[in-house]
């Protein structure tokens, strides 16, 4: 684990122009900068950048960040690996704190592991090119599928000397432990104590993960050697650093693809992905043969909820197609399936056809699920009970999609194509829905188990953020207290025992809500409220900063959202661009209108949050006399207790400005 003080110097080193400018062409725009967002597909600049608040900010897409976000979004990188990126960026030695004897022999069992993997990525690329066997076998291999020299480089393709122990001599010649080349996957031991390479006399194909970390290997046999062999492809067996239900072959190359298409191609091989790739359709990737798993699916809606599934049109594509569906719609992705003329394959199809068409192509011919069940289950299909088989499968799958209202549309489609009673497949697909909570309850489970069993963190999707989950006055005070909280809006207040203090913005909001027993609701909002009470007596505390660069990226991302407003930039820009010197007097008599209007902002926000407070109160009130009506005696101080409140929100109305009718 990375300690906090390398973190701060890692915060404190990034810069928000420096960062973005390595992947967008910025503008100086005023005391800002302006260029295309990296998020999305725009022709006009919306994109943001402010040195002063070291953020940015797209007002098309809405994204904002700072600089460990921006890496995060850009790059698809957790937490740490952002901020490891960024002390690459600034040559900041990394120092982690203390880990127990069992953890560091862990963290050097995996990371040995990569290292080993990444140098024999290495060594199989470098036989490729520069070895005679390595031209003349595995080259006229990738030339002979239309493979170019960008395209073998971008995804790092290689060749395995057909001798049966070429990587294992060349990996303890270079000091290779043997104990991490057997671990994985690379070689493996004979009884006789002999080390054997795995993948001789096969070309290469690297399994590169999301955070660039070399995985795995795919090896592929060639000649003659591959007639009446059953195992063209072989694969590296499960190890600490790979399982082969996480990963996905070309995520690493495809992911910021994906982001910026908000879309992903599933294909089958190897060698779909590259031959899309190098057609010009990067937003690909490939499970290789393996049934999609939850893990898979959960990775990839990182990145993107729009899927195509797209194979060739023989049995064993449908059959790919099919068999995936169902759990892609359980975990809330959107599904489209394309199958490519009979006698095509992604790899085949992609080398007729430019990237444009293609496109055309997917667009024109890739039809919803449901059409695609339908069209291949009941098309020509006349015995009675195959047809109900078929109309169960399809109405099983419409149970997965977790959205209400498209649910109901699906079934209302199926009801009209297939001319039977909607009441009929209502009643059905409740019995599936059922039946699926109960099997995700038992998935869940064992998810947790195996979880626990290989200790590798598991991407979660969250569903709202807890921007959206609070109410409109909450999330008001808290932008207050993030922009403003370091500002004194009371100076010299007479204390009960005669004394004198001051209160800034934090500090009051905190008062006013513990004087009236109130609290925020949403437990983020509250941390951050009362991380900036609890900092406002440090010297130089910057609300506005501490919280944007928060070591907490939800606390930081929060921040960031609510630190930025199109206007604020506009006007940040214009008083660069007429800046005139102003006179003590000026600038006495602005800083004084601003104190007083953040002052009058701070009472009439804590004045809506108690009006928010008594209306909900009420409504309370009202469901509880409502249930009351036999006990008059707990009926009248119900009604007493409603009239209180009733008459502290009309006062508040009043203040508000208002009008309520009772």
């Amino acid at each position: 684990m990375i300690d906090h003080a390398t973190i701060e110097k890692i915060k404190e080193a990034a810069n928000i122009v420096d960062v973005v400018s390595e992947f967008v062409s910025l503008k100086k725009v005023g005391a800002n900068y302006k260029g295309l967002c990296p998020f999305h597909n725009e022709k006009t600049p919306s994109f943001y950048v402010s040195p002063a608040r070291g953020i940015c900010h797209c007002f098309s897409c809405g994204k904002s960040a700072n600089p460990v976000s921006f890496i995060m979004e850009q790059e698809q990188m957790t937490y740490p690996e952002a901020l490891r990126w960024l002390a690459n960026k600034y040559h900041i030695e990394i120092r982690e704190h203390e880990l127990s004897d069992e953890e560091k022999k862990e963290q050097n069992d995996r990371e040995s592991m990569f290292i080993v993997n990444k140098w024999a990525m290495d060594y199989f690329h470098d036989i490729l090119l520069n070895d005679v066997d390595g031209r003349a076998v595995g080259m006229q291999y990738f030339r002979s599928r239309g493979f170019r020299d960008d395209i073998i480089e971008k995804f790092h393709l290689g060749f395995s000397l057909p001798s049966r122990n070429a990587l294992a001599q060349a990996a303890q010649e270079k000091g290779y432990n043997e104990k991490y080349l057997v671990a994985t996957g690379l070689c493996f031991k004979r009884d006789n104590g002999e080390l054997v390479d795995k993948y001789s006399g096969r070309v290469m194909f690297p399994w590169i993960g999301v955070n660039g970390n070399v995985r795995a290997f795919g090896g592929r046999l060639l000649d003659a050697r591959t007639k009446g062999v059953q195992q063209k492809y072989i694969n590296s067996s499960d190890s600490d650093i790979y399982h082969k239900e996480r990963e996905l072959y070309g995520i690493y190359q495809a992911k910021k693809a994906i982001a910026k298409e908000n879309c992903v191609y599933m294909v089958e091989g190897y060698t779909d992905v590259i031959s899309m790739h190098q057609c010009g359709i990067e937003n690909v990737v490939a499970n290789s043969g393996t049934a999609l798993s939850f893990y898979q699916i959960r990775l990839l809606h990182r990145f993107t909820e729009n899927i195509v599934l797209l194979y060739d049109g023989d049995a064993a594509g449908i059959h790919a197609a099919m068999r995936g569906i169902d759990m892609l719609l359980s975990e809330a992705m959107k599904v489209k399936v394309l199958l490519l003329p009979d006698g095509d394959d992604p790899d085949s199809f992609s080398r007729k056809h430019t990237a444009a068409d293609f496109r055309k192509y997917i667009e024109e011919h890739q039809t919803d699920f449901i059409q695609f069940k339908t069209d291949l289950l009941l098309r020509n299909e006349r015995d009675p009970l195959k047809r109900s088989e078929a109309i169960n499968s399809i109405i099983r799958s419409i149970s997965f999609v977790n959205n209400p209202i498209l649910r109901d549309t699906y079934l209302h489609d199926c009801s009209v194509r297939m001319g039977i009673n909607e009441a009929t497949l209502i009643n059905t697909l409740n019995g599936f829905i059922r039946n699926n909570r109960e099997e995700r309850t038992s998935e869940e489970t064992r998810a947790a188990q195996q979880q626990q069993r290989i200790q590798t963190p598991q991407p979660t999707v969250s569903q709202t953020t807890p921007l959206q989950q609070a109410s409109k006055v909450e999330r008001m005070l808290v932008e207050m207290v993030i922009r403003h909280g370091d500002t004194v809006i009371y100076d010299n207040v007479e204390t009960e025992d005669g004394g004198v203090m001051s209160l800034n913005i934090a500090q009051y909001i905190d008062y006013n809500l513990s004087v009236d027993g109130l609290k925020l609701a949403n437990p983020l909002f509250a941390k951050i409220l009362q991380e900036a009470v609890a900092h406002s007596e440090d010297d130089g505390f910057n609300a506005e900063q501490f919280f944007i660069h928060h070591e907490d990226i939800d606390v930081s991302r929060i921040a960031t959202d609510l630190c930025v407003d199109k206007y604020r930039m506009l006007d940040e820009q214009k008083s660069a661009a007429n800046a005139e010197p102003k006179n003590k007097d000026e600038l006495k008599a602005e800083e004084e209108n601003r104190i007083e209007n953040l002052r009058q902002q701070t009472e009439h926000l804590l004045n809506d949050f108690r009006m928010d407070y008594l209306e909900q109160h009420l409504r309370q009130l009202q469901a509880q006399i409502s249930q009351a009506a036999g006990d008059n005696e707990r009926l009248m101080q119900l009604m007493e207790e409603y009239k209180t409140a009733h008459e502290l929100r009309s006062k508040l109305a009043r203040l508000l400005g208002n009008n309520i009718i009772a």
